[in-house]
């Protein structure tokens, strides 16, 4: 996600690296599901743990975890408090106010790591109390469930397109227009509250799977039992995708079983090489150190760009004489990675430097044994 948040120039992004306009899904796509995933894979080997502890330190332990998750993501959307207006540093509020019937703006609620907060504290609920059957079963009725909610509930014609999608309606009720997403043009949150249920299933699933790997042991008739099962996921989410599109923005239930598919033949093909055939070295510890801090390195990739936005550096004048300001990414892309690679290629090494800078401030943190984690 550093790669695909941090373009030189949003003009100028390879296709991979965007997200799917609306139905569909992109190699982009697939990295929130797979985080998602990821999350329930862990509770399968700290589970056991907190059943042991009992109810409160396990209630204590997730809802703190899952606040401080929320909080850190409500921070990020606040970050840096301060914005350029009219040529002076104002602070940013909570809500501004509505002028000449201007859309309401303010401080969004929602966001990704508001997701993963909210996901891993309802699927942790339902993994502890109601064990692995239950587990599968709320699963299994959370997409089920939102598949008829969408379809009910939504607008008559499309009810999977943005205009008809159900749930932008309780989140305009509940957040309000001033705190919701609108990047898509008309308030719209692709993190909203209706489609954090089958969010809540993804990581369901992913511990579902972590729970069978423990389970078996590290054995090749575990990778090719997951092997299989991610192939018919795979295949059912294209089948479904026929009558409830595969779509990420509304999080559809098909998207859900589809990338969990795909997530799993992932995780066992780099289970084969890595565990079972050994085959470590520069390019998995590479990624190594990205994983020992990966809830921070993800906050400080969100606050760098917003810190180079406030930078305002002075780029030539317009035709009133007036002078243009850049903030720093936008001058580096325009002086030094564009001029080098073109517009296209200058946009990705941009990236790519990036990635790098945070990897060098992950390595150093890992080299002094470092590791913040929540």
């Amino acid at each position: 996600m550093i790669l695909v948040n941090n373009p030189g120039s949003w003009s100028y992004i390879y296709a991979p690296l965007e997200h799917a306009p609306w139905h569909g899904c992109t190699p982009t796509d697939l990295v929130f599901p797979f985080f998602l995933f990821a999350v329930g894979n862990a509770l399968a080997f700290v589970m056991p743990r907190m059943q042991q502890a009992g109810d409160t330190v396990f209630l204590k332990k997730v809802l703190t975890r899952g606040l401080l998750i929320f909080a850190i993501g409500l921070f990020l959307n606040w970050f840096p408090f301060v914005k350029w207006s009219h040529g002076h540093l104002v602070g940013k509020v909570w809500a501004d106010p509505v002028q000449d019937g201007a859309p309401a703006t303010g401080i969004r609620i929602l966001g990704v790591l508001q997701r993963i907060a909210m996901a891993y504290v309802f699927a942790s609920l339902i993994i502890y109390y109601g064990r692995i059957k239950g587990a599968f079963v709320a699963g299994a009725t959370l997409l089920l469930g939102y598949w008829a909610l969408c379809f009910l509930a939504g607008q008559t014609g499309d009810p999977y397109s943005l205009q008809g999608y159900f749930g932008t309606a309780i989140d305009r009720s509940i957040l309000g227009v001033a705190h919701m997403y609108k990047g898509e043009g008309v308030p719209f949150d692709p993190e909203g509250l209706a489609s954090t249920l089958t969010a809540i299933a993804q990581v369901i699933f992913g511990y579902l799977v972590g729970n069978y790997i423990v389970t078996k042991g590290k054995t090749f008739e575990m990778i090719t039992g997951l092997f299989v099962v991610g192939c018919l996921l795979v295949f059912t989410g294209f089948c479904w995708d026929m009558i409830f599109p595969i779509n990420k923005k509304i999080w559809t239930s098909s998207f859900v079983v589809y990338t969990t598919g795909v997530a799993i033949l992932v995780l066992c093909v780099l289970m084969y090489v890595i565990e079972m055939k050994g085959h470590k070295g520069g390019w998995s510890r590479f990624f190594d150190v990205f994983g020992k801090n990966a809830l921070f390195i993800f906050m400080v990739s969100g606050i760098l760009p917003r810190i180079y936005g406030l930078i305002r550096i002075p780029d030539g004048a317009n035709e009133k004489g007036e002078v243009i300001y850049k903030g720093v990414s936008g001058w580096m892309y325009d002086h030094w990675f564009a001029p080098a690679f073109g517009n296209l290629n200058g946009s990705l090494a941009y990236a790519i430097f990036n990635i790098l800078l945070l990897w060098a401030l992950c390595y150093l943190l890992d080299r002094k044994k470092i590791y913040i984690k929540v």
